[in-house]
């Protein structure tokens, strides 16, 4: 997951609005979002190589996304696929606060990673190189492969976007429009990472196409004030092209 959006406890008619892009290698075995017959109270999609996910939801309104950090100064081999922090939390029935002190006990074990999550009343956040995270009050963030709400382009640009948007929410079509745009920035406004500039200027834009890599999904996840909750996935082919829509509705229940 490479960019990430919320928008928590803002907008009158909908507290949780929630879009995203996964940025991944296509020949990445992947399955579409869905409840997953081993855990009938879990929606999201699967990485099939790892068995986690990168996004996901429950019916009692729990959900939690994650994005990886980059550095590749600080990438190792061997160590657990960072999906499985997702399922955790989504499957912990823990506190907001309970979850970052669990978080703050393993992160180490892990690859670089930053997760945003909610336990239906609160939200939270962590981010594994500050070894750290936080409860978050109400607005709107932006996730990328930094830190919250770090200004690289992508983040500033769809961040201002997604503000916009938030008085046609009824019609996914602003929103996607942002998901999808696969505009590149300036390089005098790109960030160092210790990627090359090429790859900088690829992974730059909302949407990404870059070969072999890309962005493979996005997803549309919103709750209404009366806790009807719709979640809606577009999977993308290699050229960009929609390869796939999975779409969901259903009333939360109490935890």
């Amino acid at each position: 997951m490479c960019l990430i959006l919320l928008v928590w406890r803002v907008h009158p008619e909908y507290p949780c609005v929630l879009a995203a892009n996964r940025d991944e290698f296509h020949g990445r075995a992947t399955g579409p979002a869905g409840w997953w017959p081993d855990r009938p109270d879990l929606l999201a999609g699967r990485d099939l190589a790892a068995g986690g996910t990168w996004l996901g939801v429950t019916r009692t309104g729990r959900f939690a996304a994650l994005t990886n950090y980059r550095d590749p100064r600080l990438m190792r081999e061997g160590v657990p696929s960072r999906g499985a922090l997702v399922t955790h939390i989504l499957e912990s029935g823990e506190s907001v606060a309970a979850s970052l002190e669990h978080l703050r006990r393993v992160a180490a074990a892990y690859n670089p990673f930053n997760i945003i999550f909610s336990d239906g009343k609160h939200l939270g956040v962590f981010e594994s190189v500050r070894g750290a995270g936080r409860e978050l009050t109400a607005g709107v963030y932006g996730l990328s492969n930094h830190l919250l709400d770090t200004p690289w382009p992508k983040v500033r640009i769809a961040k201002s976007r997604m503000t916009d948007a938030l008085t046609r929410l009824d019609d996914e079509t602003a929103i996607m429009s942002l998901l999808r745009d696969d505009s590149q920035a300036p390089d005098e406004e790109l960030p160092q990472t210790g990627i090359t500039l090429e790859w900088e200027r690829l992974v730059s834009s909302a949407f990404v196409r870059a070969g072999d890599y890309g962005t493979r999904c996005s997803t549309l996840y919103r709750v209404d004030r009366s806790g009807r909750a719709a979640f809606d996935e577009w999977s993308w082919a290699r050229d960009g092209t929609e390869n796939g829509r999975k779409n969901f509705h259903f009333q939360l229940a109490a935890p």
